[in-house]
């Protein structure tokens, strides 16, 4: 299986971008990863917000395979606990998924058309956090289920 995290916006920042980088190459000794970045569509600073999430959509969802399974994040979504995540991830593995796509949306959130697309929708946390640190939260979490699957030490509970 591989993990794909799907992120719009710029590049990762300075201050996130060596964290990212540790825990994605962490996670490549259980999975294939990669992270892809989508650049906000141009003009985005002349169109509506729903104009704007409508066109991120339609991006998103053009680059998508039809059998990735699609885990959007989403402050509406279902929180789950870090043994939970690991959960997912594993049934996931056991039906031989391909692709497991984490996707975290624009600045206005996820176009209607891709929550429809997502077989799962997950909320971090009740708490909003910036953009940047959302990228660097969700690859230590998936690297923390990865040795929960694995019954490695990192996660204490």
């Amino acid at each position: 299986m591989k993990i794909t995290f799907l992120s719009v916006g710029k590049p990762h920042e300075t201050y996130v971008k060596p964290g990212v980088d540790d825990f994605t190459k962490r996670i490549s000794r259980y999975y294939k990863v990669d992270w892809l970045l989508i650049p906000a569509p141009k003009n985005a600073a002349a169109m509506s917000e729903t104009e704007l999430k409508k066109k991120e959509g339609e991006i998103i969802l053009q680059g998508l395979n039809k059998e990735d399974y699609l885990v959007a994040l989403e402050e509406r979504g279902k929180q789950v606990s870090s043994e939970g995540l690991a959960s997912l991830i594993q049934a996931r593995a056991n039906e031989s998924t391909r692709n497991l796509v984490f996707l975290i949306g624009g600045a206005y959130g996820l176009d209607e058309a891709v929550l429809k697309r997502a077989q799962f929708k997950w909320s971090l946390s009740e708490l909003v956090f910036p953009h940047q640190l959302v990228r660097l939260i969700l690859a230590e979490q998936v690297y923390r289920a990865c040795t929960i699957l694995k019954n490695e030490k990192y996660h204490h509970k």
